[in-house]
């Protein structure tokens, strides 16, 4: 049974509490929080006895740095992130404990967590190149969290972003690597409007690296399958923030790395991305070659859940064409792969596909065929079954629910729903989003003598910027 802090005696200064840890948890309490703990726990084969206490003393700074358990647990249930990250003090600067040998990567020696030896990302102290790559994907941390908790984690260095790079190494493919999977978690939590811009400069920072060329094939490889999924991760935010050129010039530019260098992966998910893409601009007939594009490339992966999550893609351009019955028929086939089951085959990118987003997306299709209960009871679904840490999804499910029932006749369960994705305006900031509730205050408009509709109203005319 795990202990639960890295030391037992008392700190040599008053505790800081830990404001990035406590934003964490939430809007659950501090056993629902715990709960959570030990589940992840028992996924990555951990035994831990978290409770309400323990992250008490977390939040209040007492723990100013977790166990190798908790580390494992906590890296797994926000994948991307360092300790600092999660408001922790640096393990070797806490006393009492022998501080990792240099280079030693988290969890090294652990077969369990999820910083594997294949990924590296802490850089030698004397590699010139891979400080640069450290400053230039890595600066936020802990501070600029707790302080905004805003999409400003992701801030690049000009300077160092400007400094001549040599041949990139092994330690610059991990720090690009986790700087994609920190780019998704912040926008997980906050959406994209202000990530965008500050997630530009990295990209061209990871290009140049990659043509700097590699010494070695396989450092190279790394380096082009992680520029990749940055664009196409830096087009999402394009996307969910109303850019839609840039989006689609993004996407392209990650299917062209993936076409240089054979990697069907990046494809596949360049693909995928395109045809969300092509739906949102209304052009389905472009979404749906973009769909079956993306299905031929996933094909040889292995991952049913993929697979599933191109046919919902597909039903979503279906349903684009108001073809009914081939949209019925891809929701069908994407249930089928989705009930497989996750395998190890599953790309790490598609972390945020659970039940949540498959009911969120056959929602959007029967919105867009305009059956609205059946898409608000999908919408309704999705939303109630989201994890908290997607708070950027819940305000979406949240929206999509908003517009069906107003669309269906039951304006004030719209306006409480509309109301909720309100009260995550501080957290979210996605374009996408504004625009969904701002299609449904319109709608309700004619319903504003209601108490809850012109309450709503109310607060979207005095929060809502121009979309």
């Amino acid at each position: 049974m795990a202990s639960s802090s890295v030391t037992s005696h008392q700190p040599e200064r008053p505790a800081r509490p830990n404001l990035v840890f406590r934003q964490l948890r939430g809007r659950r309490s501090p056993a629902e929080f715990a709960a959570a703990v030990r589940r992840a726990a028992r996924e990555i084969g951990e035994r831990v006895s978290c409770d309400a206490r323990y992250v008490g003393r977390v939040e209040s700074g007492e723990i100013r740095c977790p166990n190798y358990a908790y580390e494992r647990v906590f890296l797994h249930m926000f994948p991307g992130s360092t300790l600092t990250d999660l408001g922790f003090e640096p393990r070797a600067s806490v006393r009492g404990r022998r501080a990792r040998p240099a280079g030693e990567t988290p969890g090294a020696r652990d077969p369990y967590s999820p910083l594997a030896p294949r990924k590296p990302y802490i850089p030698h102290p004397d590699d010139e190149e891979s400080d640069v790559l450290r400053r230039a994907f890595m600066t936020g941390g802990a501070t600029v969290a707790a302080a905004s908790l805003g999409p400003l984690g992701l801030a690049l260095d000009a300077a160092a972003a400007r400094h001549p790079v040599r041949r990139p190494g092994a330690s610059d493919a991990g720090a690009l690597e986790a700087a994609v999977r920190r780019l998704r978690l912040l926008d997980d939590r906050h959406g994209a409007d202000g990530l965008y811009r500050r997630a530009r400069g990295p990209l061209r920072a990871a290009y140049a690296l990659l043509d700097a060329g590699a010494t070695r094939q396989a450092t190279s490889d790394r380096l082009a399958a992680a520029a990749g999924g940055l664009s196409v991760s830096v087009g999402w935010l394009a996307h969910d923030s109303g850019r839609l050129d840039d989006a689609r010039s993004h996407y392209a530019e990650a299917l062209a790395t993936a076409r240089t260098t054979g990697d069907t992966a990046l494809e596949a998910h360049a693909f995928c991305n395109t045809a969300f893409l092509a739906r949102d601009a209304g052009r389905p007939r472009e979404a749906l070659r973009a769909t079956q594009a993306a299905q031929r490339a996933a094909r040889s992966l292995g991952s049913d859940r993929l697979l599933s999550l191109l046919a919902l893609r597909e039903a979503g351009s279906w349903a684009g064409l108001a073809d009914r019955a081939a949209c019925a028929q891809a929701l069908a086939r994407a249930q089928a792969r989705f009930e497989r089951g996750p395998s190890d085959a599953d790309p790490e990118w598609m972390t945020f596909f659970g039940e949540a987003e498959l009911a969120g997306l056959e929602a959007q299709c029967w919105s867009a065929l305009g059956d609205w209960p059946r898409a608000a009871r999908h919408a309704r679904r999705a939303r109630d079954l989201q994890d908290p840490h997607f708070t950027r999804n819940i305000a979406l499910y949240s929206a999509e629910l908003a517009q069906d029932l107003a669309r269906g006749g039951r304006p004030d369960e719209a306006a409480a729903a509309g109301t909720r994705v309100l009260d995550l305006f501080g957290e979210v900031q996605s374009c996408r989003v504004r625009t969904m509730l701002a299609g449904t205050a319109r709608v309700l408009l004619p319903y504003r003598r209601s108490p809850g509709v012109a309450d709503f109203l109310h607060r979207h005319a005095a929060l809502a910027r121009p979309v």
